[in-house]
């Protein structure tokens, strides 16, 4: 068995330093797994991290790229991966299809703002994909939707600190 080529997490760790510390390297991993559609959410960890002291705006944006690169995920699932794989592999429902479709032509694309929403967050993404949403678009729209919602994670956990002590 040949040795491991670890050549591209090396890259990786020199274009990210802070990847490689290891409270946001998890921190980017579970926000990413969050965003999929395997049933974790993230917030916890973003708020142990804070009150542990880590900086505020390294841990907002860590965790928000973890995010958006899963949706950016899911969106690539549902552009190219077909019925088969929404329905056997994700185990996207049609009524759960339906809900996310239904938001899409109530709000258009600027739904997708609400990618970071429990139970319909993931199957925006997905039917994001199935309507070939630009990947420009749903990379602005999802990114500052996720983003919003951490910061204001942050912010309130940061504030229910101060009024603690």
């Amino acid at each position: 068995m040949e040795p491991l080529d670890n050549s591209f997490l090396t890259y990786l760790a020199t274009l990210f330093p802070w990847l490689g510390h290891t409270t946001y390297g998890a921190l980017f991993l579970v926000s990413l797994l969050a965003s999929t559609l395997l049933p974790l959410g993230s917030e916890w960890l973003l708020v142990v991290l804070l009150l542990k002291g880590h900086d505020p705006l390294a841990c907002v944006l860590t965790a928000t790229g973890g995010n958006t690169l899963g949706a950016c995920t899911t969106w690539l699932a549902g552009r190219y991966g077909g019925d088969w794989l929404l329905t056997r592999l994700f185990r996207i429902s049609e009524q759960q299809r339906q809900r996310a479709e239904a938001w899409y032509r109530r709000y258009g694309s600027s739904s997708l703002l609400f990618s970071w929403l429990p139970v319909v967050g993931d199957p925006l993404c997905l039917v994001g994909g199935l309507l070939k949403i630009r990947f420009s678009l749903f990379l602005a729209l999802a990114g500052t939707g996720k983003l919003a919602r951490y910061a204001a994670v942050a912010w309130l956990a940061l504030q229910a600190e101060r009024f603690t002590h």
